[in-house]
C-alpha cells in the first residue's frame, strides 16, 4: 500500500514537472529561428546596417530590391525575409514568385503557421535556415564593426590634421617683434 502511494506520488510529481515542457507552444528550432531573425533585424537597425543587410540578402538569394521591398511591404523584418527566401530556395524551382507566395500564404494563414511548422509541411529542415540567418547576421555585424573602426580612424586623422593646420596658422600670424630705431641726435 505504501509503495503504491509512493509510486502515485512520484508519478504525479513527474507529470507536474513535465507539464511545462509539454505545454511550450514553440519548439526549440522555432525559438532559434525567431531569435536569429530578431538578431538580423537588430543588425539592420545599426548605422549602415540596413544597406549591408539588403546587400547580403540580394547576394545570398539572388533577388532584386523589388522582391525584398515587396516582402517588407507585408510587414516582414529582414530576418523573416531571409527565412522565407531560405525556405523558398529549397523548394523545387528555387526562389520563384509561386514558391515565395506559397511560403508567405502558410505564414500569414489562415491558419497562421510558425516557421518550424511551415518547414515541416514543406518537408524541409529548419536547421540550415537557422545557420544561414545566423551567418548572415554575423557577417553584417563584422562589417558594421569594420566600418565603425574605419570611421573612427578617419575622424581621428581629420582631427589630427585640423590641429596641425591650426598650429601652422598660429605660427604664421604671430607678429614679428619691432626693432628699436636709433633715436634722433639731440633728443634723449
Amino acid at each position: 500500500m505504501k509503495n503504491n502511494k509512493m509510486r502515485l506520488f512520484l508519478t504525479g510529481l513527474f507529470l507536474c514537472a513535465a507539464m511545462p515542457a509539454l505545454a511550450q507552444d514553440k519548439p526549440a528550432d522555432e525559438k532559434k529561428v525567431v531569435s536569429a531573425a530578431a538578431e538580423l533585424d537588430k543588425d539592420a537597425a545599426k548605422p549602415n546596417g540596413e544597406k549591408l543587410v539588403m546587400e547580403k540578402i540580394r547576394n545570398e538569394f539572388k533577388v532584386d530590391d523589388a522582391r525584398v521591398q515587396g516582402l517588407r511591404g507585408q510587414k516582414l523584418g529582414y530576418g523573416e525575409i531571409s527565412i522565407a527566401l531560405s525556405l523558398a530556395k529549397e523548394l523545387p524551382g528555387g526562389i520563384t514568385d509561386a514558391n515565395v507566395q506559397k511560403v508567405m500564404a502558410m505564414r500569414q494563414g489562415p491558419p497562421v503557421m510558425g516557421w518550424g511548422k511551415i518547414a515541416k509541411e514543406l518537408n524541409l529542415k529548419l536547421g540550415p535556415v537557422i545557420s544561414g540567418v545566423k551567418k548572415m547576421s554575423a557577417e553584417v555585424r563584422k562589417q558594421v564593426r569594420k566600418d565603425a573602426k574605419l570611421e573612427k580612424q578617419n575622424a581621428e586623422r581629420n582631427e589630427k590634421q585640423e590641429r596641425m593646420e591650426k598650429h601652422e596658422r598660429n605660427e604664421k600670424t604671430e607678429r614679428m617683434e619691432k626693432t628699436e630705431r636709433p633715436g634722433k641726435p639731440g633728443k634723449h
